[in-house]
């Protein structure tokens, strides 16, 4: 029992320790969620290099009423395979030596995000869901090379004009069911910055324990669950980062 405490009271002090490096540290923005946002989803993973972590939806009336949970229980969700590192979201993240989200490296971005469009090979967004829907078609492009004029970008070609040579290998069409529907991440999106991570999205798992390039994934009912919760007139973010960084940045970032 001595010993479970003097373990309990090291791994208290760390995080404090953790939440005093990360609030005094100056590249850490102490800018706050609008008063605007009323839903956030909420992933935490175990540490920077696990590819799994919990995920639970957040919604209030107002900006001055308490956050409460929406889902009845976190549901598990997949994360690139490395792990994660720092995205290009709303806020800037603090210096605590975790390096950049760089294209191709097998990370999830972390941060604070804003949702973009909701794609998807269905002819339909699932029921009950209100956020703008993009059906896939066979000229629908994610550009993912940093070379290009439209990286990190969605893109619709006219076959009349001709197909622009790069299209064959960024056309999203590929007949992958872990595209059913795909609901924007905007990570490197304000602004984009060439090498540094795209194509984030939330979509279905290709099995529970499958990790991703960099996109969080989850069970099909779970993300028709959240497609159907989230409501654009609430301004929802989504939220990604360790559990210690979580506790150490929620008060400076006005998390839930």
């Amino acid at each position: 029992m001595q010993y479970q405490k003097i373990c309990h009271q090291k791994k208290a002090l760390a995080a404090r320790l953790l939440g005093v490096f990360l609030l005094l540290s100056p590249g850490l923005s102490q800018a706050q969620l609008g008063r605007a946002v009323r839903q956030v989803i909420v992933a935490q993973a175990a540490s920077w290099n696990s590819n799994t972590a919990t995920l639970q939806c957040w919604q209030r009336t107002s900006a001055s009423a308490a956050w409460q949970p929406a889902l009845p229980k976190p549901v598990p969700v997949m994360l690139g395979k490395k792990g994660l590192a720092w995205g290009r979201g709303v806020f800037q993240p603090p210096n605590n030596g975790i390096s950049a989200k760089v294209e191709k490296d097998w990370r999830a971005p972390a941060g604070v995000f804003q949702l973009g469009s909701l794609f998807g090979y269905a002819g339909s967004p699932p029921v009950g869901a209100r956020w703008p829907y993009i059906q896939v078609g066979p000229w629908d492009a994610y550009v993912d090379d940093s070379a290009s004029p439209y990286y990190n970008r969605h893109v619709r070609i006219d076959p009349r004009q001709g197909i622009p040579p790069w299209f064959e290998k960024q056309k999203m069409r590929l007949g992958d069911s872990a595209y059913k529907w795909m609901l924007e991440i905007r990570h490197n999106q304000q602004p984009t910055a060439p090498g540094y991570g795209s194509a984030i999205f939330f979509h279905v798992r290709r099995g529970p324990t499958t990790p991703s390039a960099g996109c969080t994934t989850m069970a099909e009912t779970d993300l028709v669950r959240l497609l159907g919760w989230i409501d654009p007139s609430a301004s929802p973010h989504y939220v990604l980062v360790p559990k210690a960084d979580y506790a150490a940045l929620r008060a400076a970032w006005g998390l839930p």
